[in-house]
């Protein structure tokens, strides 16, 4: 096949190249921003923050700024990527990351911490870049599989740092963590830079302006539909995981070993996701994506159940190991459906609204779990949350179906 034959067909016959750097960008630059979590407290006391309740409020700031602001600016970068290229998106986040990680290293407020999150946020994005890269130039019968490759970059990179983060500082010093971390991601920035080989195609105009990216989408039902399903995922991720901690401590004797049991049961969840994106991705190419999404849904569902019943934590370790194997069909399969509805020209705009989806679907989810377990129990917010995936399996199984009418009756027509 020829390179202009590739261009019409919508991809790239560097894909694999591509895929490789920007699983490896994602894995590294994830490392780097996740590591801190294990000692950002310590490093909130050493700028001067005095008193418990300051040093854990300070802290949930410098973290949660970051994600706030990228969740802003998703929309964005993904409309300058339709216009400008999506490989200059990444080489910008890429090192605006390595700076502003490295100058976290040398600041001597917690002000100049938190703000340097902030502009992590602003300036990010490394990972949901290079999902729209890959989703947008990858052949659309192999997006479901690619997106799972990466997918499990990225969950390994989120399971790795904090590892890391607890290994290195004892070592070699919080500031000097910073600067290494920062370093690993200078050189993604040179791999992004020189490796990624980007064909790239401005978006279609109408009536001689630039069209909107909804006005260009045939049925937005489909993007409409993992939009809300990118929600849901996410609220069932994070309605959970701020009260795992809690919840342990609720069913263990030995109270010593609350962190420990509670850090196998996150660390569950990952690592299933880690083994089954790839291959539920790789499924989805074969069967349908759409069949992969509902039977996700469905079957996480059902497990949220027992997890609300368990009286061991070795029980909620396994329940949240076989919930991450039914998610990680989840995030590459949402990614495949909305490019597979959606012109060439416009994917960075829709793939970033998907991002910024999924963080409402973060800080709602993280906010309904500590409201719901506050002041009706542990018990509701799993039961809540499987009845909200229920809901949403059920959804989705409403729309294919009208959709796969729709395009019967449309061919019969023709």
């Amino acid at each position: 096949m020829t390179q202009e034959d590739t261009h019409q067909s919508g991809y790239n016959i560097h894909w694999r190249r591509n895929l490789a750097v920007c699983f490896a960008g994602s894995f590294s630059t994830l490392i780097a921003m996740t590591l801190l979590l294990p000692f950002l407290p310590l490093y909130v006391e050493q700028l001067g923050v005095k008193g418990h309740a300051a040093i854990v409020q300070w802290s949930g700031i410098a973290y949660g700024a970051a994600f706030f602001a990228a969740g802003l600016v998703a929309p964005l970068w993904g409309r300058l990527g339709d216009l400008y290229g999506r490989k200059l998106m990444l080489i910008r986040a890429s090192f605006g990351m390595a700076v502003c990680v490295s100058l976290m290293g040398m600041v001597q407020d917690v002000w100049q911490l938190a703000a340097l999150r902030l502009l992590i946020g602003l300036a990010g994005g490394y990972s949901s870049g290079s999902t729209i890269l890959v989703a947008m130039q990858t052949p659309k019968n192999r997006s479901g599989w690619a997106l799972g490759v990466l997918s499990a970059g990225i969950m390994a990179g989120n399971l790795v740092g904090p590892l890391i983060g607890g290994a290195l500082p004892p070592l070699i010093g919080i500031r000097a963590t910073f600067l290494s971390a920062g370093g690993v991601i200078f050189l993604a920035f040179l791999a992004t830079t020189f490796l990624i080989k980007e064909e790239h195609r401005k978006p279609a105009k109408v009536e001689g302006k630039r069209a909107s990216a909804f006005s260009l989408i045939p049925d937005k039902r489909p993007v409409i539909a993992m939009l809300v399903t990118g929600i849901l995922l996410m609220v069932a991720n994070m309605s959970i995981e701020p009260i795992i901690t809690v919840y342990v401590a609720q069913i263990i004797d030995d109270q010593s070993r609350i962190t420990l049991i509670s850090g196998f049961v996150m660390s569950a969840t990952a690592l299933g996701t880690i083994l089954s994106a790839p291959r539920l991705g790789k499924l989805a190419d074969r069967i349908g994506h759409w069949n992969v999404i509902i039977g996700a849904l469905s079957v996480s569902a059902l497990l949220l159940i027992p997890q609300a019943f368990v009286t061991q934590g070795w029980q909620l370790i396994a329940l949240r190991f076989l919930m991450g194997l039914a998610l990680g069909g989840l995030l590459p399969c949402i990614t495949s459906v909305i490019r597979h509805n959606i012109p060439d020209g416009v994917g960075g705009n829709v793939l970033g609204l998907s991002v910024s989806a999924q963080y409402i679907g973060q800080v709602a989810g993280s906010v309904a779990g500590g409201f719901i377990g506050g002041h009706f129990g542990m018990q509701a917010v799993f039961l809540g949350t499987s009845v909200l995936m229920a809901l949403g399996a059920v959804y989705n199984w409403v729309v294919q179906s009208r959709r796969a009418r729709h395009m019967v009756a449309a061919a019969g027509e023709s």
